[in-house]
């Protein structure tokens, strides 16, 4: 033990040691990120298998034993999933740290208190959170939320600016029969706290690069993308960048975009913004199709030469991977992703 309610964590073979909060407890892989190690992940909330660990010696607590992100062989050969694992003791593990991961914001746990709910759609809703700290985030981020009566954490992206005000914006989905968005979309009053733990997330505005932006967004993968090109149109070191945001959704009834950039009139005039549907509808006359069959007609040629950042369910990432990836050749370090599940 290091300290009082705490173990010490120890990473094989490195010489680096972390230690892991007991009480209030944390994770194996928020300890290592507050702490500024570079410990892969990506989704952080056992989806992807991107934080995957093993376990020398001492003992864990699995939150979520059946998380898809881990295989039935990988459990067999002892590996477990940082993001869903308590130690219970002192630990010495295995995991190969790279410094892409070292986090530029460490995370922290705030309490936020809910102010504003916004409705969008007939099933999205930007949710408004305030917490008395700054809210110290890169667009384009996410953060996990602890609500009451909820077990685990649910991640959702910021879809406003960092604020020294301590604001905090969701845009979020409703989904049936789940239990993280009927305590938001059902349960939660104004005035209501809940816990804030971020921010997290790889696929964050990159303002050095000299290409033209494109943002991807379906679903609830809108909110980190209006983040995103809410940042770039403000940021003086993209003043001469063409900044592209495609959005797709099933019907003209789930799109919002008209509502948001009435809200933002820069980011009106800065931005491209192309909305299409999925789903052939009487009276609509703007773009059809899957959106990256859609970027992919807009953009035509010349794919090397744009920063790509993109979020959706799985099947549009990883349709947009194979597109970008594999068949216009565009080069990894210029496709930003966060995957969630």
């Amino acid at each position: 033990m290091l300290m009082d309610n705490s173990f010490s964590i120890k990473v094989d073979g490195t010489g680096e040691e972390f230690s892991v909060a007991s009480n209030p407890v944390d994770t194996l892989l928020g300890a290592a990120l507050r702490q500024g190690l570079g410990f892969p992940y990506e989704c952080n909330s056992g989806g992807c298998g991107s934080c995957m660990f093993e376990v020398v010696s001492g003992e864990v607590k699995e939150l979520w034993p059946e998380a898809p992100g881990l295989s039935a062989r990988a459990r067999e050969r002892g590996r477990r999933l940082a993001c869903q694992c308590e130690p219970t003791s002192d630990c010495v593990i295995k995991v190969r740290l790279k410094d892409d991961y070292v986090p530029l914001r460490r995370p922290e746990r705030v309490a936020a208190t809910l102010v504003e709910a916004r409705k969008l759609t007939h099933d999205l809703t930007e949710f408004c959170f305030q917490t008395p700290e700054p809210a110290d985030f890169l667009p384009g981020q996410f953060a996990s939320l602890h609500l009451p009566g909820v077990e685990g954490a649910r991640a959702y992206s910021m879809s406003n600016l960092p604020t020294d005000g301590g604001t905090w914006n969701f845009i979020i989905r409703h989904v049936p029969k789940g239990r993280g968005t009927a305590v938001l979309f059902s349960q939660l009053k104004t005035g209501d706290q809940i816990e804030i733990d971020g921010p997290y997330g790889l696929a964050y505005l990159r303002p050095e690069s000299p290409r033209d932006i494109v943002c991807i967004g379906g679903g609830s993968g809108l909110s980190p993308m209006v983040s995103i090109v809410r940042a770039a149109v403000r940021d003086p070191r993209l003043a001469n960048r063409k900044i592209t945001f495609f959005y797709g959704a099933r019907t003209p009834n789930d799109l919002c975009l008209d509502t948001l950039l009435a809200r933002d009139p820069l980011m009106a005039e800065r931005a491209t913004v192309i909305p299409a549907i999925s789903t052939p509808t009487e009276g609509w006359s703007g773009e059809q199709g899957f959106i990256h069959e859609v970027m992919q007609q807009k953009l035509a040629t010349g794919f090397e030469n744009y920063e790509f950042y993109c979020c959706g369910p799985p099947p549009m990432t990883d349709s947009i991977q194979r597109l970008l990836l594999l068949e216009k050749r565009v080069p990894a370090q210029q496709l930003h992703f966060d995957r969630f599940y």
